[in-house]
């Protein structure tokens, strides 16, 4: 069990001592004597701690260690996929040519950037079976909007006033982020149940499609599902959506499943958005950085964010395929080797621009998107190629399989059947036999040195812990994590109120809830 032995890290304030200075800076010989700041300007009420080097160094290092980190310890936050950041990475984004670029330097100054952005764009399509894609969107939720608001100016320049379409269909099961994107790009939200299997319920989308008719304008669906489940009917699901008119927009939050197995492209996604601080390995949580490109077929890229990366008079040729037979689909030449994901052939430089798509619906930000994730994002497909994209696909899913074959008696299945990248467990037998709850198992998991699994999430399974390994876990460290859920499985049992009362491990303890949420106390 991880014990951090110490109590809780004293504030900065609390060590400060009148007179202790960390660097001792020289005159200032930018003002004359006697020619300092208007008086109006200076104030003596501001407190700032007075640290040496070493009290700064230790106390923001101690903080540091009552931190969770993918660098330290096991991350099964299902549906995030905090997998290996690979420090090469880092480094290559770290590169004076890339960390030192301005976004508005002349494009002549800045052609390996735009080089590096333009691969990517293609090798984005590729991956998911587009024909372009745009980075502009700087985070999955921005992404979802410039995926919607494309469909949507794809739709509207196609109808007429009386035509518009202004429903959006979302699976039950879907992320949240999805019903509050189509809300936000004007549209109403209907609602699709799931059957008992974890698919979605065709009766129940064929019903939706014809009471509201032309008004459908898309469909969103997350491939596999929030469930951890690749939905045998998708090709189906997309193909009853076509036939209305309407679009199907995917939500890449999953892609991690399905990398070199099969292109959402081919399974008939019109749309979807990529998060390279999942999928493709930029650190992510805390509040970012991330990104969201797009990726759309040929009818949809007039209409992408700005800016895009184009070749000067020698623009490229569509990337993705359309149209292959649904036997084909889980082929593993579905990325062919020789594609744009290995490493180039040498020839003759291009020439690279930015430019605005003829339709665009405009720009997601001041500037590209973040550049610094899309270098990471660049390298690491790079560094993997088309072999190494497949592999990470398959050790995901071999990995989710593991957690399920190990715990499937001792907590609840969701689903019994094959999960892909994750797998849904329900506390509901722990809560029925002994009142232990979803949120206490969570809370003893950190007695055990390791950050809880996503629950209460997706919101129509009871009591849901959703369980995503990644690839990027060994088999010792997915059985240290099975043989906690275990132990607690029976502590749940013999000693419920141990799990009641988690955790225990000091600094931290349990709070409470409801006052948090009431009467939080935001300063010390």
């Amino acid at each position: 069990m991880r014990d951090y032995g110490a109590p809780l890290e004293p504030h900065a304030m609390a060590l400060s001592r009148p007179g202790r200075i960390g660097v001792a800076l020289p005159p200032s010989d930018v003002l004359a004597v006697g020619d300092g700041p208007p008086a109006a300007l200076l104030r003596d009420d501001l407190r700032l701690p007075e640290l040496s080097q070493l009290d700064v160094v230790r106390h923001f290092t101690r903080l540091s260690q009552l931190n969770w980190s993918i660098d330290t310890t096991m991350y099964p936050l299902g549906s995030c996929t905090m997998k290996l950041n690979p420090k090469v990475n880092d480094a290559v984004a770290a590169l004076p040519g890339f960390a030192e670029a301005h976004p508005m330097q002349p494009a002549a100054d800045v052609q390996g950037a735009l080089a590096v952005m333009h691969g990517l764009q293609q090798q984005l399509a590729e991956i998911t079976g587009m024909a372009g894609a745009s980075l502009a969107p700087m985070a999955g939720a921005q992404g979802e909007l410039a995926g919607i608001r494309v469909i949507q100016a794809y739709l509207d320049a196609r109808a007429s006033r009386d035509e518009r379409r202004t429903r959006v269909l979302v699976p039950d099961s879907a992320h949240g982020t999805n019903p509050a994107t189509a809300s936000m790009a004007g549209f109403d939200v209907v609602a699709v149940r799931s059957r008992p299997d974890g698919d979605m319920d065709l009766d129940a989308l064929r019903e939706a499609l014809e009471s509201h008719g032309h008004a459908v304008a898309a469909l969103m669906i997350t491939l596999p599902s929030t469930l951890g489940l690749f939905d045998r009917n998708i090709v189906q699901i997309a193909r009853l959506v076509h036939e209305h008119g309407a679009q199907v927009y995917g939500d890449g939050a999953n892609l991690n499943a399905m990398l070199g197995q099969v292109k959402p492209g081919d399974l008939g996604f019109d749309v979807m958005h990529i998060n390279l601080h999942k999928t493709f390995s930029q650190p992510h949580g805390g509040g970012g950085p991330g990104a969201g490109p797009i990726a759309v077929k040929e009818h949809l890229r007039p209409y992408l964010p700005a800016p895009v990366v184009v070749v000067v008079d020698d623009e490229p040729s569509h990337v993705g395929s359309e149209g292959r037979l649904p036997e084909e689909l889980r082929s593993h030449d579905s990325i062919p080797a020789g594609s744009i994901l290995d490493p180039p052939r040498s020839g003759a430089p291009s020439t690279y621009r930015l430019a605005d798509p003829p339709r665009t619906i405009g720009r997601m930000g001041a500037f590209h998107g973040n550049f610094g994730v899309l270098v990471r994002a660049y390298a690491y497909i790079r560094s993997l190629g088309a072999d190494g994209l497949r592999a990470i696909s398959e050790a995901a899913v071999l990995n989710a399989n593991y957690v399920q074959a190990r715990l499937r008696d001792a907590y609840e299945l969701a689903h019994d059947r094959t999960p892909m990248h994750e797998v849904l467990f329900s506390g509901n037998r722990q809560k029925a036999e002994s009142g232990v709850k979803t949120i206490d198992i969570a809370k003893r998991m950190i007695d055990y040195g390791f950050h809880p699994p996503t629950i209460y999430f997706p919101l129509v399974v009871e009591e849901a812990m959703m369980v995503e390994p990644t690839e990027s876990e060994t088999k010792e460290t997915l059985d240290a994590f099975c043989d906690a859920m275990l132990r607690i499985a029976g502590e749940a049992s013999d000693a419920p109120e141990l799990l009641r009362s988690a955790p225990h491990t000091a600094p931290l303890r349990r709070l409470d809830e409801a006052t948090a949420a009431r009467q939080p106390r935001l300063r010390w």
